[in-house]
């Protein structure tokens, strides 16, 4: 994955036709300000990194960067990996914050959070 893989999709602020655009929410407003000190700087990128750091996560976040679109159930079927452990991965990229996920219905639809592509980007950049 390059950093302009880490492009966020057009319309960012929908879900499209995958879901309902409401279902994922808002996107968050970008902040790339950098943290001005080193080790909120090293703490930040480190976050992202574990967040990233099994090959797993680096898949799901490739298929909701190609889908340009909330997915809602569909990134089971494209894993070899069991429900339960993709939630888990799903989980960890949540928590740090680089998707979101919308509980619609009995179903959760995931999304790129944008806003923190582009703050990762920026810290890469920034090395």
């Amino acid at each position: 994955m390059s950093l302009e893989d880490l492009q966020p999709a057009p319309d960012e602020a929908s879900c499209g036709p995958t879901c309902a655009p409401a279902t994922c929410g808002p996107a968050t407003p970008a902040d790339p300000r950098l943290p001005l000190d080193e080790v909120a700087f090293a703490e930040q990128l480190a976050s992202y990194a574990k967040a990233l750091g099994h090959p797993a996560r680096v898949q799901i976040l490739r298929i909701l960067l190609r889908r340009q679109a909330c997915v809602c159930g569909d990134i089971v079927d494209q894993l070899p990996l069991a429900q339960s452990t993709v939630s888990q991965h799903l989980k960890q990229l949540k928590a740090a914050g680089l998707i979101r996920g919308e509980v619609d219905g009995p179903r959760v639809c995931y999304c790129i959070e944008p806003s923190a592509l582009q703050r990762l980007r920026a810290l890469l950049n920034a090395l």
